[in-house]
């Protein structure tokens, strides 16, 4: 199972919308795949028609040990399942500060799913703490998203070097996958020049033993698109919503690169190139879907929402 954190300590980059539509590809072309909401804000959980105030405690009962990953799991979609959150998940970094080996509290518990799925997409919280730095310590991948404005540029050596230090310190196998460019604006002459400070930036890093040596920019960005904006108040994927819109096709290119595209190994930094076809990705069936495999039936999905209460402040 490849695990991807998709992180940036700013918010409203894009990373919910990220896990989401990426994963939403990745389970139509026939992959299994779980997400995990880390954030206490839960927006991974509403955008997927789930209802924070009614699930169980989901990714905070895993992080406090009080429940086993694969028994917290809900079945969302044909071959996606989520790992939900709500507002439970606040008070876990105060609970766990005396924890001895608290940081690695989830990646022990994916030891139990390790051979069940193909993909793991986390989406953790605006923050560098303590729900991140499980992630970072689970994740053999880091995704950043990024918005290409100057501000968006600030936090990102300092995230670079928080995923080093975790490479270094806690999770050898950890490297940074690469940078997705979200809300982008070809017109716009700004966007362009953030590209380039990024590659500039990255290229120096080359032959170097950082975690982002091997990073790279996603030949594909993701266009400003409304429908990316409305598709979460009514707890549905951008390939349900709208699925001949901009953003549909550019997670599809998004899902593409991230499943044909070499894997970087650890330790030697050689590439080792992983034989996938390109993805098919079907139309989407509706949230009654069929029954999940035997082994995880002890949730079952929240419906999607009826109304749009709910606005994520993502693209």
């Amino acid at each position: 199972m490849r695990k991807i954190a998709v992180l940036n300590q700013k918010g409203g980059v894009g990373k919910t919308t990220t896990v989401v539509n990426t994963a939403a590809a990745l389970a139509t072309a026939g992959l299994k795949v779980i997400v995990l909401d880390l954030d206490p804000q839960a927006h991974l959980t509403i955008h997927l028609g789930a209802e924070p105030e009614t699930i169980g405690s989901g990714s905070y009962k895993v992080l406090i040990k009080e429940g086993r990953l694969e028994e917290e799991l809900l079945f969302v979609r044909p071959n996606l399942w989520l790992l939900p959150a709500n507002i439970n998940l606040v008070g876990a970094e105060s609970e766990l500060v005396s924890v001895v080996g608290r940081e690695t509290i989830l990646r022990e518990a994916f030891q139990t799913v390790e051979d069940k799925f193909d993909y793991c997409l986390i989406d953790c919280p605006p923050s560098l703490g303590l729900l991140t730095l499980n992630a970072l310590a689970a994740a053999e991948e880091a995704l950043i998203p990024l918005q290409p404005h100057f501000l968006a540029l600030q936090g990102f050596g300092k995230l670079l070097q928080t995923v080093d230090l975790v490479n270094k310190r806690i999770n050898p196998n950890l490297k940074v996958k690469g940078v997705l460019l979200c809300m982008f604006d070809s017109r716009a002459s700004l966007p362009g020049e953030v590209r380039a400070d990024i590659e500039k930036f990255l290229d120096n890093a080359r032959g170097t033993n950082y975690a982002w040596s091997q990073a790279q920019i996603l030949p594909v960005y993701i266009r400003r698109n409304i429908k990316l904006a409305e598709a979460p108040s009514y707890g549905k994927t951008i390939f349900e919503y709208e699925p001949n819109c901009h953003g549909a096709e550019d997670y599809k290119k998004v899902a593409e690169f991230l499943h044909t595209q070499a894997k970087l190994v650890p330790e030697t930094g050689d590439v080792e190139n992983i034989a996938q076809p390109p993805l098919e990705i079907r139309p989407i069936s509706q949230p009654d879907s069929p029954t999940p495999p035997a082994e995880l039936t002890e949730t079952t999905a929240a419906h999607p929402l009826e109304s749009d209460q709910h606005k994520e402040n993502q693209i």
